[in-house]
């Protein structure tokens, strides 16, 4: 990811908000509803993103294609959909902005689709490690024995993750 530099930042209209949170739920559903707040700015960048300040948080990037929790807001409001579990040995590989590899998996949630965006949660804690874009369906990578099944998107430490304003 390239560096990220901040463009313009203001308050989005009520109207822009609805539609915010309506794009929010196609992805991760009634889970949508833990990021409503009374304070929500955009923040327009240079990466091809938009970034959408909860309560003066990173909590929520837009690229065009989909919305979708930043690393930071899977942290802060915990959600069960879109889960690619792995194990404690692809842990390293993950934080450090490896794809993930078939090997690694031990679980999908069944609501992961192609082309989306999932969040990796390691499998002992269930915490987020990182945000991956889901290069098959759920159904193909629990079928599937070896190869890529999810590549990078955003981990702890990237650009996105740093993001100052």
């Amino acid at each position: 990811m390239k560096k990220i530099i901040t463009k313009k930042r203001h308050s989005i209209r009520r109207s822009q908000v609805q539609d915010l949170y309506d794009r929010l739920a196609l992805q991760i559903g009634q889970s949508a509803l833990l990021f409503h707040a009374e304070l929500i700015e955009i923040l327009e960048t240079n990466a091809g993103m938009v970034v959408y300040l909860v309560n003066k948080k990173p909590f929520l990037v837009d690229t065009g294609d989909w919305v979708f929790p930043t690393l930071r807001g899977a942290l802060q409001f915990p959600f069960p959909e879109r889960r690619v579990t792995v194990d404690a040995g692809a842990i390293p590989y993950v934080v450090n902005a490896a794809d993930i590899m078939r090997p690694g998996i031990v679980a999908v949630s069944g609501d992961v689709k192609a082309n989306a965006p999932v969040q990796i949660v390691d499998e002992r804690h269930g915490k987020p490690l990182a945000i991956g874009i889901a290069l098959f369906n759920a159904e193909s990578i629990s079928s599937s024995t070896s190869g890529k099944m999810c590549r990078h998107f955003h981990h702890v430490g990237d650009e996105l993750w740093n993001l100052e304003f």
